[in-house]
């Protein structure tokens, strides 16, 4: 052994605490540091060191050159995209990930995937689905949609009395897959599953709504005979709205189609008594895609996909090997998703559930909610600023009220991002920002610095354009 290597193994007690002094630092920090520090010229890459220097060493030079670039994402002020954190227990449970260092995907060697297996019924629980649906974890909401649309896919076939998964997506023909907002992440994952993005067909949706218009889609689907996919959405990014998910269900009764929900967020609605409704019908779906490094704030990357259809799922995703686990009635979990090999990704998911349970999860849901529309209404009241949508669940769509042009938007954003960090958008032709709350930290206390942070950042640009303006209106 590397007489390095070997000195680390000795020191690995020692080694650890200072991994875990180290982390608890960046953690106490959290609050305090820049939520995204201040923008540095791109380094050049250090080259491959040629000789062993030891995890100390390793730890000294992370410490120095990229611990303080890094954005406090953990923390509760970072409302870009749909970002969680990581409760006490997930990152004890992903600490201990590291350290068992398990594929969890064989029978040969099972207890991983009997660990997966009781984190997935009790996030099948979390969601009010039946036990009809089973699940897989997966590294995020896109490799899920692709996952659940990989399955339709084989679906289609079935329906037609072809396999694409024998005989190639072309096998199938044209293909329609109707979604009235959907994110982008089902263009891509069509791309990638042979039916191309130009299948995505979009259907109009309800006036002033990012919902789909059942009518619309009742017409949709009655237009070109023949059995498609209907990517239905609970909880879009930009304002999360939610589909009438029983509408489109009942659809079913007249049209023949696979109809795929994509909750990678808006599944936490059911833990909420005042918002459940918003996902009632969720367990008629076919398919279910579900993000956990969003509001179940569990480290990255960690989803989870949903189906009633495992038979088709295995279909799809078989893999021979002689070292592999057997197919059978109950798929070893190398037989259900793209990868051969993934970490224990649910032991993170399992901790925090084994450890707050549902009362824990449901408060972390509806104390960001609260967060969201105190946002919300504080910029509502601001004449800065102007919301572009409701405060339906955990997100704020907003923009400035006298000219939003893109540039200014960035200009505020980025004067902001010190202190909260929000990300662009563009709503109904109008570019915007969004505020997502999904963080197990944020409180009403770190809305109030939101809130004066953004108006500081408003009123400076205010103050910079009005300067420019009167600048080059006495030059002319």
């Amino acid at each position: 052994m590397d007489r390095t290597l070997a000195t680390d193994l000795a020191r690995l007690p020692e080694l650890l605490e200072a991994t875990r002094r180290t982390a608890a630092d960046a953690l106490e920090a959290l609050d305090a540091r820049p939520v995204v520090p201040s923008a540095t010229p791109p380094r050049d890459p250090e080259p491959l060191p040629e000789h062993a220097a030891g995890a100390e060493s390793a730890l000294t030079a992370f410490a120095e050159r990229w611990a303080p670039r890094l954005s406090a994402s953990a923390g509760p002020r970072y409302l870009g995209f749909v970002t969680g954190g990581a409760t006490p227990a997930a990152l004890a449970g992903d600490w201990l990930t590291a350290v068992h260092d398990q594929n969890s995907n064989s029978a040969l060697d099972g207890a991983g995937q009997e660990l997966e297996r009781e984190t997935v019924t009790w996030l099948r629980d979390l969601f009010v689905l039946t036990d009809a649906h089973t699940g897989t974890f997966v590294s995020g909401a896109t490799m899920s949609n692709t996952t659940g649309l990989a399955i339709a896919r084989e679906w289609l076939g079935e329906r037609l009395g072809v396999s694409p998964s024998e005989d190639g997506a072309a096998a199938l023909g044209p293909v329609r897959v109707l979604s009235g907002a959907p994110h982008s992440s089902i263009a891509k994952a069509l791309s990638v599953l042979g039916l191309g993005r130009s299948s995505l067909v979009a259907v109009p949706t309800l006036p002033g709504r990012e919902a789909v218009d059942p009518a619309a889609l009742d017409r949709a689907l009655a237009d070109t005979p023949g059995p498609a996919v209907v990517v239905a959405n609970a909880g879009t990014v930009n304002t999360v709205d939610f589909d009438d998910l029983r509408a489109i269900a009942a659809l079913r009764e007249r049209h023949a189609f696979w109809l795929h929900t994509d909750a990678a967020f808006g599944a936490f609605a059911a833990l909420s008594p005042d918002r459940a409704h918003l996902v009632d019908g969720l367990d008629a779906s076919d398919s279910v895609c579900v993000d956990l490094h969003k509001w179940l704030n569990v480290p990255y990357d960690s989803a989870v996909q949903f189906t009633r259809r495992q038979d088709l799922q295995a279909r799809v995703f078989q893999n021979a090997a002689a070292y592999l686990g057997p197919l059978g009635e109950r798929p070893d979990l190398v037989h259900l998703t793209p990868e051969n090999s993934h970490r224990l990704r649910a032991l993170a998911a399992w901790f925090t559930l084994r450890a707050y349970g549902r009362e824990g999860h449901r408060e972390i849901v509806e104390r960001d909610i609260a967060c969201a529309r105190a946002l919300g209404a504080a910029l509502e009241q601001d004449p800065a600023f102007r919301l572009l949508a409701p405060v339906r669940l955990n997100v704020v769509c907003f923009t400035l009220a006298d000219d939003p042009t893109p540039a200014r938007l960035a200009a505020l954003r980025e004067a902001a991002q010190e202190e909260v960090f929000v990300t662009p958008t563009v709503y109904a032709g109008t570019p915007g920002l969004r505020a997502a709350f999904s963080n197990w930290r944020t409180t009403q206390a770190d809305v109030r610095r939101a809130v004066q942070a953004l108006r500081k950042a408003a009123a400076q640009g205010a103050h910079e354009t009005g300067t420019t303006r009167t600048t080059a209106k006495g030059t002319a």
